[in-house]
């Protein structure tokens, strides 16, 4: 096992992972039925430790986390976990693209097209 794709997370982070692998929600089943396919040769994880969180969907080559914002989100403790959290994890290099359940149910096209206009920037921008 890679420590730096983990972070060192703890076996009760992994327990927890593998929970929140068995039990997806709608909107994580749908946007996994894209990631899974793995878009432009990408592998992504889907409930992945990394240090003490879990993240939605990950993909280490890109270092990018994909989170799905349920509503509990919209609360003002959640949006200040999240940003805390999203500095942390940056700090390592890691970058982020942030989804709402809304989102992905209503507009999934539009969802997977900015996914994908990251992948084409980031090959273009490796590729100079």
């Amino acid at each position: 096992m890679e420590k730096k794709m983990f972070l060192n997370a703890s076996y009760t982070i992994f327990e927890t992972a593998k929970s929140l692998r068995n039990n997806q929600t709608n909107t994580e089943k749908q946007l996994w039925d894209y990631l899974k396919q793995k878009p432009h040769g990408y592998n992504f994880r889907r409930q992945h430790p990394i240090s003490t969180y879990i993240a939605d969907f990950y993909c280490h080559p890109l270092k990018l986390i994909i989170e799905i914002d349920g509503g509990y989100h919209l609360k003002k403790e959640e949006q200040n976990y999240d940003k805390n959290r999203q500095e942390i994890l940056e700090g390592h290099g890691i970058r982020f693209l942030r989804f709402t359940n809304d989102e992905i149910e209503k507009e999934i096209k539009s969802v997977i097209a900015k996914i994908e206009e990251y992948f084409n920037s980031t090959i273009n921008n490796t590729s100079l």
